[in-house]
């Protein structure tokens, strides 16, 4: 029989155990995919924890507490979300059991609180104890091979197999935009899909990549000087409307003429400025379309706002409300525009040739949408890394490796520490094992031997030592030979914030959902059922 109080922290433990369970399956590079369906009937199939939660519809108040820790891990550190998830979920099983050790109920209390505080003085104490294990730092990150090298891990989690080769495209990208002042912005990144070849056939550009077609005749612009514009390509409308009234067939000539000689004038303004491509955020006018060509203009439509303002942002021009002609300030400038086909789509480059453009597009081509949105998670978590890289160059050693030594000194610092603490102490660094044996688990490997070598390598004081993915049987290898590193950052994060959700969790004893209040229906019958019929 529990108290009260268990019976509702046992609950919501329940509902934790069983989501950390969903994405622990999905952990490390031999990770199962998952089929997700959200509301909307669409389909993704994928291992990234991060995209699994997004589009799951958690019910549980409980559950919840987990999926908003890995959220504030994946826009703290854009990497991790699993190691948050499998973490805090076991935090949770293994506080059950300290939980079930047989206590009376007058003591259920009593020993809840110590779990609690168990946990957070060994979560202060992990964090004491991670700068030690540093095992070595980026030391330039201008360097493309060193950066790809660095990448290795968190692309490899999600794309097994095409890790180099992605994280190859992703060092160039990032490396190519990375500002002297060091401020890196994942924005600047884009990601451009289309299906077709194969993954090996992807590519970097320098600047931007449209899936759009050109409106007007002119299909390519070398040294490029564009004029944008955030309306319509049209002739000004006016706000009220007027009626002409036409006597005969020549003032109906003259009529059209006019408006025909003012849309001249105006895409002559334009021409004569020095622009010769015209991106406009509206329709374009057969009539202007028409004038665009008589002065050799090259016109593109983009219907989306943001990417206007993103073209501004890559050629340095300035987005014009009406059509007048730009000043040199306000026209944008790059290298080459010109129409494309990839495959059999038709894209519109923006090309810049400096090194140091303020954007960089990553084409991404694959056999089916599903395979190229996958590839995008993983050219997105290797673009935060890099970020993360950009404000700390620290490193840790990945495979488990940092695990098991901080299990490993946890346990010793439990010893030490007197009460009932101890226990809760000791169950942190046992959680700590869960990221080796998911890892070991997912590889069919046998994980209770996996976690005995690892914990024989690190008495020896080999630090480094973490689970080998590719060895048949249980090996372990030095991790930092192997290239398989994590970001300090992320695993500093990732402690932090599982701990604080896993601690949430526990100090919640009841669950109190707002209802409509009970009581009298008003009628239902007709609105007007109050007032005299006779009327």
């Amino acid at each position: 029989h529990y108290s009260g109080l268990e019976e509702a922290v046992y609950r919501n433990i329940q509902a934790c155990k069983e989501l950390a369970q969903t994405t622990r399956t999905a952990y490390g590079p031999n990770g199962m995919n998952k089929m997700v369906i959200n509301h909307l009937e669409k389909l993704f199939v994928t291992n990234d924890a991060a995209t699994i939660l997004r589009e799951l519809e958690v019910q549980h108040p409980a559950a919840k507490m987990l999926v908003m820790a890995s959220h504030m891990q994946e826009q703290e550190v854009g990497d991790g979300t699993n190691f948050v998830l499998v973490f805090a979920g076991v935090l949770l099983e293994l506080a059950e059991d300290l939980l079930r050790m047989g206590l009376s109920v007058s003591e259920a209390s009593y020993i809840h609180i110590a779990v609690i505080e168990g946990y957070e003085k060994a979560c202060k104490k992990a964090l004491e104890i991670l700068p030690d294990l540093v095992c070595c730092s980026a030391k330039n990150l201008r360097d493309v091979e060193e950066v790809a090298s660095l990448l290795h891990t968190s692309v490899m989690s999600k794309q097994y197999g095409n890790e180099r080769f992605l994280a190859k495209l992703i060092a160039q990208a990032c490396v190519s935009i990375l500002p002297d002042s060091g401020h890196f912005n994942v924005d600047n990144i884009r990601v451009c899909k289309i299906v077709g070849a194969g993954i090996s056939a992807s590519s970097v550009l320098h600047g931007m990549v449209f899936k759009k077609e050109t409106e007007g005749d002119v299909t390519s612009v070398k040294d490029a000087k564009i004029a944008v514009y955030s309306c319509p390509f049209d002739g000004m409308i006016t706000e009220t409307k007027g009626t002409v009234l036409i006597k005969n067939a020549e003032e109906l000539m003259n009529f059209s003429k006019g408006e025909e000689n003012l849309m001249d004038l105006q895409v002559k303004a334009i021409a004569d400025s020095g622009a010769n491509v015209v991106v406009t955020g509206g329709k374009v006018a057969d009539m202007a379309l028409h004038y665009a060509n008589k002065y050799n203009l090259m016109l593109v439509r983009l219907n989306s706002k943001w990417d206007l303002r993103r073209l501004c942002k890559t050629v340095g021009a300035t987005a014009l409300p009406r059509l007048t002609p730009p000043t040199l300030e306000e026209m944008g400038h790059c290298n080459s525009v010109y129409l494309s086909e990839v495959g059999d789509t038709q894209v519109v480059v923006f090309k810049h040739e400096k090194e140091d453009g303020a954007i960089s597009t990553i084409l991404i081509r694959g056999s089916t949408d599903n395979l190229m949105d996958d590839i995008e998670r993983a050219v997105d978590d290797g673009v935060n890394t890099f970020k993360v890289l950009t404000r700390d160059k620290r490193l840790v050693p990945g495979g488990g490796a940092t695990e098991i030594e901080l299990a490993k000194q946890i346990t010793s610092y439990g010893e030490t520490c007197p009460g009932l603490d101890q226990y809760a102490i000791k169950k942190f660094a046992e959680a700590f094992e869960a990221i080796p044996r998911a890892l070991a688990e997912n590889s069919g490997v046998k994980a209770n031997e996996v976690i005995s070598k690892l914990y024989a390598v690190h008495q020896e004081g080999k630090k480094n030592v973490g689970f080998d993915i590719e060895a048949e049987a249980a090996a372990v290898k030095d991790m930092l030979e192997a290239g398989v590193l994590d970001t300090y950052l992320g695993k500093f994060w990732g402690i932090k914030l599982a701990t604080n959700a896993a601690v949430t969790v526990l100090r919640v004893d009841q669950i109190i959902m707002a209802k409509p209040a009970g009581g009298p229906k008003p009628p239902s019958g007709k609105k007007d059922w109050d007032e005299d019929q006779n009327d």
